[in-house]
């Protein structure tokens, strides 16, 4: 029976010491952040009609849909670039009281999704299609046709600002740094803003300075506390 004791004992505080080993680390999330002048755009632009009949309001915003869709394909635009992101039929209220309030008509809008790759002929493009119709503008976000490069130094970024911050913890604390336990990224789902800019105008009337966009990358790494 002593022996027993003995034994279980031993691996008690054997299984203590594993621990103690394993809670010896250091936790850092370390952040980096690349700019880089955007090579596209993306539009979001298309067409809003209303009618007192929802057969009118939607052949309407067809006909300049499909105005708009050809003058996209003249500009050089290819097909992969130009997806409808939305298309919706809403009926028009009355403005009376809300006991008698009653269907005036109809609201159709159909909304395109478009990427311009040459940014030259953003201005251009979009003062195309205004003029053939496209009436409602919802907005503009620029990006890049190839982020790995960005999110490759981006990341690189990262995981050296996560070793900085690692060596002033442990410096600070007094222990030794020892070799890196894991790594872990964090991937965001966030979209781009867009930048929402009136249609009451030609696109000629407005500047569009493209300037730089970031490419963000943010780790988690955990450090073994060495003696």
């Amino acid at each position: 029976m002593r022996h027993v004791l003995k034994a279980m004992l031993l691996v008690i505080l054997t299984t203590g010491v594993a621990m103690a080993d394993e809670d010896r680390i250091i936790t850092v999330t370390g952040v980096g952040t690349v700019e880089t002048v955007p090579d596209m755009a993306t539009v979001r632009l298309g067409v809003t009609h209303q009618a007192k009949e929802a057969a009118a309001a939607m052949s309407a915003t067809g006909e300049g849909v499909a105005a708009v869709l050809s003058r996209l394909e003249k500009a050089g635009l290819a097909a992969r670039d130009i997806q409808t992101d939305q298309l919706s039929l809403q009926p028009v209220w009355s403005d009376y009281t809300l006991n008698s309030r009653r269907i005036t008509g109809f609201s159709a809008t159909n909304m395109l999704m478009v990427r311009v790759r040459d940014l030259d002929a953003l201005g251009r493009v979009l003062d195309l299609v205004i003029t053939d119709g496209a009436n409602s503008f919802n907005g503009l976000s620029f990006g890049l046709q190839e982020p790995k490069p960005a999110q490759d130094a981006a990341r690189a970024a990262a995981v050296a600002d996560a070793i900085d911050r690692a060596r002033q913890l442990a410096e600070a604390a007094g222990v030794t740094l020892g070799p890196i336990q894991s790594i872990s990224e964090y991937v965001g789902g966030a979209r781009p803003e867009m930048m929402n800019m009136p249609m009451s105008r030609s696109a000629a009337d407005v500047p569009i300075a493209q300037g730089e966009v970031s490419v963000a990358s943010q780790v988690n790494v955990v450090f073994a506390i060495v003696e």
